[in-house]
């Protein structure tokens, strides 16, 4: 394992200037912190951003500004006396030495100064221009540091030039890679430090070491996310809403206070799930826009969220019930044993109350007390049959979306298409496991560990087919 203080690798992200080397860094790194921008110089000076697991660094990458007066260093270091190749390196030494102060260099003293300090050369180029002489350059002065070194191809733009540079790149690098850090995923990610393992014996140990403490870090998030999309799915599901009455019956007013007051607590646990989601995934700077009409004023309850977020009522007969017996009963006012009203929501009887609930009666309403003063409102749970598929298929809709996002990517993540329907993952056999669950909690029951476990064990069969 990586113990020993600094003895984790270090490479050097280098290249001509706007080829995509930040984004590069950020990708491998995991990190959304780093400054990427379409304007060429950027980055100024070179910055580390180390890649931690658990508080321990398992290796680092310098993000380093473009090579802007290659042309002048390489003749300053082929004027030089003439050295043999096992001298080279020195004189580069001796060049960051007596320029170290020239404003004309400094772009390229802050990229020399991590390979001289012992990291690793990845040199980047956007393999979607065509290749050009100029670029020897470039690869010349890097082989005169006689660090271990690396070119990785971007596709930048939709032209593709890989077969020219990868044969010009194999003449100054010991390995030629394809690397697109915005659609990069994770199994790119460890193929590509795989190769990264063979540039040198001395890392081979180390890397081999990074990449099983990702692939055990990756599996963690996968559990950690499941596990938050089940309790909340199971909380949300159970959430009952509880207001006291001091009158004989409650008024309109009291019975829109509470129903809206329930609808906000489970909005608000689907709001943590994101932010617990977003931080797993490191994803914390990103700015995420949701169109969806889950924080508007019908919300989760709205006939719109239920055809596009969950089962249509078509779709309904899945989970074995029909389209007109969504949900329970309506409002339910016991008072001393008794029951009264019962389908007073379709009656009306209690004036307004149909329009504060939801469409179809989509969770009960009770008042309940023997004496005045000692009377509760209750709203809750919640009976609709689709409504825990509608959070299911949004969270892993939302947190699939993150897991497989590339930290490289700056954009807003737009959540303005959540089409997601849950049996493009679920098969009837898995949704008769999560329905087992639902059933019981809609009875205001315990279900069983075992159950439990079989429920997690189905989410997280549906997340990995997304990842």
């Amino acid at each position: 394992m990586i113990d020993k203080k600094d003895s984790y690798p270090k490479f050097a992200v280098v290249g001509h200037p706007n080829k995509g080397k930040s984004s590069i860094v950020s990708a491998l790194a995991h990190d959304d912190t780093v400054q990427i921008g379409n304007t060429p110089g950027t980055t100024q000076v070179k910055r580390g951003f180390p890649l931690k697991v658990d508080g321990k660094i398992i290796y680092e990458l310098f993000d380093t500004p473009g090579f802007q007066r290659a042309r002048r260093i390489l003749a300053w270091l082929q004027e030089h006396k003439p050295v043999s190749a096992d001298k080279r390196a020195d004189t580069i030494r001796e060049f960051i030495y007596n320029f170290r102060d020239d404003d004309r260099f400094r772009d390229e003293i802050e990229l020399l100064e991590p390979i001289m300090n012992g990291a690793g050369i990845i040199y980047v180029v956007d393999a979607s221009k065509p290749y050009g002489a100029e670029y020897e350059i470039e690869m010349e002065i890097l082989r005169w540091t006689g660090q271990p070194s690396m070119a990785i191809l971007n596709l930048i733009g939709d032209e593709d030039y890989r077969e020219d540079w990868s044969r010009a790149l194999g003449q100054y690098f010991r390995l030629v890679r394809t690397f697109n850090p915005i659609k990069a995923k994770f199994k790119n990610h460890i193929e590509l430090l795989e190769s990264i393992a063979q540039l040198k014996e001395d890392w081979t140990d180390s890397i081999k070491d990074a990449i099983e403490i990702l692939k055990k870090f990756h599996n963690q998030k996968i559990d950690r996310t499941v596990g938050i999309i089940k309790d909340t799915t199971i909380k949300s599901l159970s959430y009952v809403y509880r207001h006291k009455i001091k009158s004989k019956s409650a008024t309109k007013e009291e019975y829109k206070l509470a129903s809206n007051r329930y609808r906000r607590e489970l909005i608000k646990y689907e709001k943590k799930l994101e932010k617990d989601i977003l931080d797993i995934w490191k994803h914390r700077n990103v700015d995420v826009i949701d169109t969806a009409p889950i924080i508007n004023d019908i919300g989760l309850f709205s006939k719109e969220s239920e055809s596009i977020f969950g089962l249509s009522q078509k779709e309904l007969i899945l989970t074995g019930a029909s389209a007109g017996a969504i949900s329970g009963a309506g409002i339910d006012l016991a008072l001393g044993g008794g029951t009264f009203f019962l389908g007073s929501l379709f009656g009306g009887v209690v004036g307004g109350v149909g329009a504060m609930v939801g469409f179809d009666n989509l969770y009960n309403i009770k008042l309940l007390g023997q004496k005045i003063g000692k009377r509760e409102l209750i709203v809750g749970p919640m009976k609709s049959h689709n409504f825990p598929y509608i959070l299911l298929g949004r969270a892993l809709y939302y947190a699939s979306t993150l897991a497989n996002r590339s930290h490289a990517i700056r954009d807003s993540l737009k959540l303005d298409d959540r089409e997601f329907f849950i049996e493009r993952v679920v098969d009837s056999s898995m949704r008769k496991k999560l329905e087992r669950v639902h059933s019981i909690i809609r009875e205001q029951k315990e279900p069983k560990e075992e159950l439990l476990v079989e429920y997690q064990e189905v989410i997280l069969e549906s997340f990995k087919k997304l990842i």
